[in-house]
């Protein structure tokens, strides 16, 4: 495969964001959103998805985090869709069980073309640290309509939010990982009967 790399900027008059990925990278993570919460989940996508991800954001987070973590996941999905291509010689589907002491959570991916979010979380606390927890939703589903993916998410068990967000965000990355990596026996071939995704 070639080089799976893109960056694009989001400039907006209440964001401006700009995202590099390179999808083959090592899971180095670069990063300043000025929502600290979000840039600890950003690095366990990053890690566990083995994705370099330099992220920078500046946003109005005087009013609240909801523009900057909602126009993160639009820029990162855009990047996203740029650098895997037309997606030929990948898995396309990734689906990942991660623990983390109480909370376990299941997320199952599709790059699919086709954008869905099928979100089933019950945080326990509306926020952890100072973000909100439903921004998790307006984060996840910028990206899957930029992204073109259908993305399940499932928190199966969890007391603690921190622990829930977390599962979530590492399932994330290693659904993404196991989705967009080379398949040797699809080589050059669409992973899909219609021809295209």
């Amino acid at each position: 495969m070639s080089a799976r790399i893109a960056t694009v900027s989001r400039d907006t008059q209440e964001t401006q964001i700009k995202v590099s990925v390179n999808l083959d990278g090592k899971g180095q993570l670069k990063c300043a959103t000025g929502v600290p919460f979000l840039d600890h989940m950003l690095d366990q996508i990053a890690r566990h998805g083995l994705i370099d991800l330099d992220i920078h954001a500046v946003g109005d987070v005087h009013i609240d985090d909801h523009h900057t973590v909602e126009d993160i996941g639009i820029t990162l999905g855009q990047a996203f869709a740029r650098a895997i291509g037309d997606k030929r010689g990948i898995y396309r589907y990734g689906h990942a069980y991660v623990p983390l002491d109480e909370a376990l959570s299941r997320v199952v991916v599709d790059f699919s073309g086709r954008p869905g979010l099928f979100m089933d979380v019950e945080f326990t606390r509306s926020a952890v640290g100072t973000l909100d927890t439903q921004l998790f939703q307006e984060f996840f589903q910028g990206f899957v309509n930029h992204a073109g993916v259908t993305l399940h998410i499932d928190n199966l068990k969890g007391f603690n939010a921190h622990h829930q967000a977390e599962t979530i965000f590492k399932a994330f990355g290693r659904a993404l990982r196991m989705a967009i990596a080379e398949d040797p026996r699809m080589a050059g071939q669409m992973p899909s009967t219609k021809g295209c995704l």
